[in-house]
């Protein structure tokens, strides 16, 4: 009962996201239903809703799936080795939308369920997820209300939250080998059941909710502007910090892979346009110099007061 209580949710929160989404870009997201059939290494089903060359994002992915396998990866067990080579059953949406215009930033969010029932021992649940802003451009007003919504999100499960997932965030989400973040976070947790099954449950769906109202709005706001080669061209070489990320360091990502996922589904969070330079930095006093020196870095915006941003 309980896992089916979960997968609606999970199906009716992917639906009212891509609904929100389709009216703000104007464009319809494509569905790809599929199943693995029992037997194989990994079974179960899921939703990819997908949507290229849209008027406001040039690629997004809104994906749901719920899966079953008799071996629980590694990159799952990170923080539970006792459970490493369980059989296991997981659920999710994870999403990731690249907008066209540079200065609407790349948002991700993932809100995931895993149960695992070791030899010998009862079921052991739990959540994870959140999710995290990617500017290429820094508005402080973009990042305050991002954040304050992820902070109104948590409140009601307890005031630690959110100082807590926000440090997690900023830990996480950083690219060690550039010794930098990112992005400027959000809130990210994992191996989450505190409280029990019914409080943790109640913690995800506020996350999940509280998606479009941090994001969306950001969004509306940044799309009109107008800009350039030379802000695109930033936006192609930022998104190869993106890239890197994902493929280097991303738990989704490398539990999908190695639990044999869809590949195209998993790998659907990639730009479609990318550039790497080498040993390249902006120059001093330009707005992507900004990014690195007031952006790319720890800061409490929730509790900021309001700042203008250039524009």
């Amino acid at each position: 009962m309980t896992i089916q209580v979960v997968r609606d949710y999970l199906l009716g929160l992917q639906q009212s996201i891509v609904a929100a989404l389709e009216a703000a870009d104007g464009g319809v997201f494509l569905s790809d239903g599929w199943q693995r059939p029992a037997g194989g290494r990994l079974e179960g089903d899921g939703l990819s809703r997908l949507i290229e060359g849209g008027a406001l994002f040039e690629r997004g992915g809104v994906n749901f799936s719920h899966v079953r396998g008799s071996t629980l990866p590694a990159s799952a067990t990170q923080h539970r080795p006792e459970l490493a080579g369980a059989p296991f059953e997981a659920m999710g949406v994870s999403l990731v939308l690249h907008p066209h215009n540079p200065f609407v930033p790349t948002v991700h969010m993932n809100v995931r369920m895993f149960a695992a029932q070791p030899a010998g021992r009862d079921a052991v649940q739990w959540f994870g997820g959140g999710m995290d802003l990617t500017p290429y451009y820094g508005f402080e007003s973009d990042a305050q209300h991002f954040h304050r919504s992820c902070e109104a999100a948590l409140k009601p499960h307890g005031e630690p939250l959110y100082p807590r997932f926000k440090t997690w965030c900023d830990e996480y989400f950083f690219l060690k080998h550039r010794d930098e973040p990112r992005g400027i976070g959000g809130i990210f947790f994992d191996d989450f059941a505190e409280g029990g099954f019914e409080a943790a449950f109640a913690t995800l769906r506020s996350v999940g909710d509280a998606f479009l109202p941090a994001y969306l709005p950001i969004a509306l706001r940044r799309q009109g502007l107008p800009y350039g080669e030379h802000q695109r061209d930033f936006q192609a070489y930022r998104r190869g910090r993106y890239v890197e990320f994902n493929l280097v360091f991303d738990r989704g990502t490398l539990f999908g892979l190695q639990s044999g996922g869809r590949t195209e589904a998993i790998l659907m969070s990639m730009p479609p346009i990318v550039k790497w330079r080498y040993n390249w930095s902006p120059e001093a006093g330009t707005p992507e110099a900004r990014l690195y020196s007031d952006f790319l870095r720890p800061r409490e915006w929730a509790h900021e007061s309001a700042m203008p941003s250039w524009q």
